[in-house]
Formats: C-alpha cells, sequence, structure tokens
C-alpha cells in the first residue's frame, strides 16, 4: 500500500476517542500518526503500521494533481 506525508490514513482498530483516521506526519523507519479528533500522536515499526493500515482515504499526491 501507497502512502506518504501529509496523508489520512484509517486503521483496522479504533483510538479509545472513537475515531479511526488518522495524518501520517513523520516517514522513515518508524512511522508518526496524529489522531484527527483528539490529535494524540502514535509512533509505530513501519512493519507494524503496514499490519494495521486499513487503507489509504486523503492521498496529497492525488490533491495537487487535480
Amino acid at each position: 500500500m501507497k502512502y506518504n506525508l501529509n496523508d489520512i490514513v484509517m486503521l483496522k482498530k479504533i483510538h479509545p476517542c472513537g475515531n479511526d483516521k488518522f495524518e501520517i506526519i513523520r516517514l522513515g523507519i518508524d512511522i508518526k500518526i496524529k489522531c484527527i479528533r483528539c490529535g494524540h500522536v502514535i509512533m509505530l515499526p513501519r512493519v507494524e503500521f503496514n499490519k494495521k493500515i486499513k487503507k489509504v482515504i486523503n492521498n496529497e499526491n492525488e490533491k495537487e494533481e487535480n
């Protein structure tokens, strides 16, 4: 699955605040995501993130092309 910085992604598991949408704020070996609803920041290893991601909702590259 392709994702980039500032993309909005949906995870399989819902965050305790009731939201399942997160913004990618850092890419590297670890990926840092921020909850859209409450702003809580989570850092996950890339391997774990790839298992938890359901789909990419909003892709920044697609916005720039349109």
